[in-house]
């Protein structure tokens, strides 16, 4: 693989709920990131941290926790990810809380529409982080990134990357999900969103949910894999803040990486909701390193495709 990738660090927590995702980006890097991604022929450029407010730690006011630096912290997120998309790379964002998800996507989705190429944008987490100042139960921002990358939030939030939406619901996959508040639930169905749970995992597998997502993507498109670690069940993944029992496996996560690989249309990447301070000897950042070399082509034999995998 020929693929230039960029490292963006995000250290900051600012829309969670527990202090430590702003460590994420220094655990990726000390469990290997860099490396992993060369052993798959990648050319890999660190750009180091971005350099966003701190974390006041103060309760939400009008639905809302911490806007104000949101917004700051996006808003450098779409700028720098918009920078390595127009030099040719593929950005791969260090999170930091999955907040930081409307700058990244929203990046992502500008660049494709003036590029004129079709976007889809596959959400990886145990939650749909849909919600709203009206349906929050914490007002933590890290669970609205969906709702206002569809329009629904403040406009300083949906309008970064010009006029809302960023993204439409046919754009978007959301894999694994497993906790959603009762009031966006309701709101989430309202708007057609085409989520896979955790039951329909079960029910269907891995590799039949995975068939589904990608059915129908155009051979242009560009893939945005936003990357939660909470996707995964906490028995592999206990460094994350949101936990969620009744996640994929290990096994069933690197199954849904491979065959994103096999389209060979990853564009770029989020990784998110990584918290060392919840960790043990950096496991869950060495699991996410496992995942994502996965993401860009590590399997056991040489594959060739979706379309030549055997059927057994």
């Amino acid at each position: 693989m020929n693929t230039s990738i960029a490292l963006i660090g995000a250290p900051t927590d600012i829309g969670a709920g527990a202090l430590g995702a702003s460590m994420g980006p220094q655990a990726l890097r000390v469990a290997g990131l860099d490396r992993a991604l060369r052993r798959q022929g990648c050319e890999v450029i660190d750009t180091g941290d971005l350099n966003g407010p701190p974390n006041p730690w103060q309760s939400a006011v009008q639905g809302y926790r911490h806007l104000p630096q949101v917004v700051q912290w996006n808003t450098q997120v779409f700028q720098a990810v918009t920078g390595q998309l127009q030099a040719g790379r593929v950005p791969m964002l260090l999170g930091g809380d999955h907040c930081l998800g409307m700058g990244s996507v929203g990046a992502v989705a500008r660049h494709c529409r003036r590029q004129e190429q079709p976007l889809r944008v596959f959400w990886l987490d145990a939650h749909t982080d849909f919600n709203t100042a009206q349906l929050t139960p914490s007002g933590n921002v890290h669970g609205m990134p969906v709702a206002c990358l569809c329009g629904f939030g403040p406009r300083e939030l949906t309008d970064l990357g010009g006029p809302s939406p960023a993204l439409r619901a046919d754009e978007l996959r959301m894999i694994g999900i497993r906790s959603v508040d009762a009031g966006e639930r309701q709101f989430v169905h309202e708007q057609g969103l085409d989520v896979y749970d955790m039951r329909t995992i079960d029910e269907r597998g891995m590799r039949a949910v995975m068939d589904a997502a990608l059915d129908g993507l155009p051979p242009q498109a560009h893939i945005h894999v936003s990357f939660d670690v909470d996707f995964l069940d906490p028995d592999y993944a206990p460094g994350v803040g949101t936990t969620v029992r009744g996640g994929p496996t290990w096994r069933e996560a690197q199954l849904c990486m491979e065959m994103l690989a096999d389209t060979g249309q990853v564009g770029s990447v989020d990784i998110v909701e990584l918290n060392p301070a919840l960790d043990v000897r950096n496991g869950t950042a060495k699991v996410a390193v496992e995942l994502i070399e996965s993401l860009f082509g590590k399997s056991t034999l040489i594959r060739r495709g979706r379309e030549e995998r055997p059927v057994r």
